[in-house]
């Protein structure tokens, strides 16, 4: 069996990455294997890095408020190119209001700004089973 493969992003014009790499370095410390994509993002190359990655799991960093439009996509993508087993969680600025919504669009877990690390790493790990290494 494989280790869990993430890839973060950070999407939208949102300049501010501190966060997504404080997650990459904790889920990487935790054993996974981790793909930063990097700054300004959009849902379509967030979706490519997926496919190409071979993830498990999509991290979307989102503090610009942006989150109700780029779910959507993010979620449209994954089911458009098969990617349906595709854990999405979503870190951030996510106004209560929304979550119940973006939960309801297929997002697997919402962490806001003050969540423990281990809580994330327990997250994943409770909630995400990698895929067989394909020979």
């Amino acid at each position: 069996m494989r280790t869990i493969r993430v890839v973060i992003a950070k999407p939208g014009l949102d300049g501010h990455d501190r966060g997504a790499k404080v997650i990459a370095r904790a889920l990487r410390d935790a054993g996974m294997e981790v793909i930063y994509t990097g700054l300004r993002q959009t849902p379509e190359k967030i979706v490519a890095a997926a496919l190409q990655e071979d993830a498990d799991v999509i991290g979307l960093s989102i503090l610009s408020g942006a989150h109700m439009h780029i779910c959507p996509r993010v979620m449209a993508l994954l089911k458009e190119q098969g990617l349906d087993h595709v854990k999405v969680v979503v870190g951030g600025i996510i106004p209560d209001v929304d979550r119940e919504r973006l939960q309801v669009m297929g997002i697997a877990g919402i962490f806001l700004p003050g969540t423990p690390m281990q809580a994330i790493v327990d997250f994943i790990n409770q909630n995400v089973q990698p895929r067989a290494e394909v020979v």
